[in-house]
């Protein structure tokens, strides 16, 4: 079942690719944005994280993120270590998670993604996010959700298609009402 704004956010417990086992609760008090992607190799969820990375210093010192993927560590790490993220990416093999925010499978939307956002999938594989070893499910849907300092949801974005994030500067703007409350 959806999570939906004003529910309180459910405090997630994962193996980081830094090796610790990372809590949301260690970040009680901050605002961040929790980003499930798909599978470590998605080239739609590597670009994402490449944006977030490069653009990470526009939200401010008091705002992070929480990246899951829907992989196992070891498989995660060997393609995320790379972006050398300024915030956490988890891996929740067992989708464990991923069932507890209502994260969604769509054979649909895995094709839509795939057709309608051609250029952006090969901008992707360009940059060298080849998809050459699928560990975790192809139709997982992204979903993202920004969580205020009291760990109530106020946005909580279902992706439509494979390719389908909240907008970046949905994500500033609300990272830049936090700063002023």
């Amino acid at each position: 079942m959806r999570l939906k704004p004003n529910e309180k956010s459910i405090n997630i417990k994962l193996p980081a690719i830094d090796g610790t086992m990372f809590e949301t609760n260690s970040i009680k008090g901050k605002p961040f944005m929790l980003s499930f992607l798909r599978f470590a190799s998605c080239p739609f969820c590597n670009l994402r994280v490449n944006e977030l990375v490069r653009r990470f210093d526009e939200f401010g010192d008091d705002f992070t993120i929480v990246a899951v993927f829907d992989s196992p560590l070891d498989n995660l790490t060997r393609h995320a270590e790379g972006h050398k993220a300024p915030f956490p990416i988890l891996a929740d093999e067992k989708n464990q998670y991923y069932k507890k925010y209502g994260i969604e499978h769509s054979v649909l939307g895995m094709l839509t993604g795939m057709f309608l956002r051609m250029p952006t999938l090969l901008k992707g594989m360009f940059k060298g996010y080849i998809p050459m070893v699928f560990k975790g499910s192809l139709t997982t849907m992204p979903a993202d959700f920004l969580i205020d300092r009291n760990g109530v949801i106020q946005t909580a974005y279902y992706g439509k298609d494979e390719g389908d994030h909240l907008p970046f500067d949905s994500v500033k703007e609300f990272s830049s009402k936090q700063k002023s409350e």
